[in-house]
């Protein structure tokens, strides 16, 4: 018999844009589906770590700017409003993290469960803008949010830190 979740995978696997915003299937993961997403963004902040800053923030904004469409489009195609495996906004806003964090491994696993520390917990503003907007933008807002706190974190962290 053929479960709901075979479904979703036929729809994720078969479809470019599900295939896209669920993390090349990464969203499908029983398991925390958005830290298994986040964990994308590293080889990605790795491959373009040498190429300079200007570079990194332009692959950044196309990340955001195309998970927008993505994520809504996607969302739309499954009929669930930022379903859990939706996570090319996690990725996107694991890498606009990884962006402001020194590249040592200490400091890219502290931006990584700081990212998903405030992306789980979503403190305000972030729990009233993930209930308010709907579609793409509301999708990747919420993980931007989580992002720029996590930056802040990072930020003081190292301020006290040095």
């Amino acid at each position: 018999m053929k479960t709901k979740v075979d479904g979703l995978a036929r729809k994720v696997l078969t479809d470019p844009v599900n295939l896209l915003a669920f993390g090349f299937a990464a969203g499908l993961s029983p398991l925390a589906p958005g830290t298994v997403g986040s964990l994308l963004a590293l080889p990605l902040a790795y491959a373009t770590l040498e190429a300079g800053f200007a570079i990194q923030a332009s692959v950044a904004a196309i990340l955001v700017v195309s998970g927008v469409w993505i994520c809504g489009e996607s969302a739309r195609r499954i009929g669930v409003h930022d379903h859990g495996g939706i996570v090319w906004d996690e990725i996107a806003a694991m890498y606009v993290t990884l962006l402001f964090a020194p590249p040592t491994i200490a400091a890219w696993a502290l931006a990584f469960v700081a990212f998903r520390f405030f992306d789980i917990v979503k403190p305000w503003p972030i729990r009233d803008l993930d209930h308010r907007l709907g579609g793409g933008l509301g999708i990747m807002l919420d993980d931007l949010l989580a992002a720029l706190y996590a930056v802040v974190f990072l930020g003081i962290y190292r301020w006290f830190t040095t």
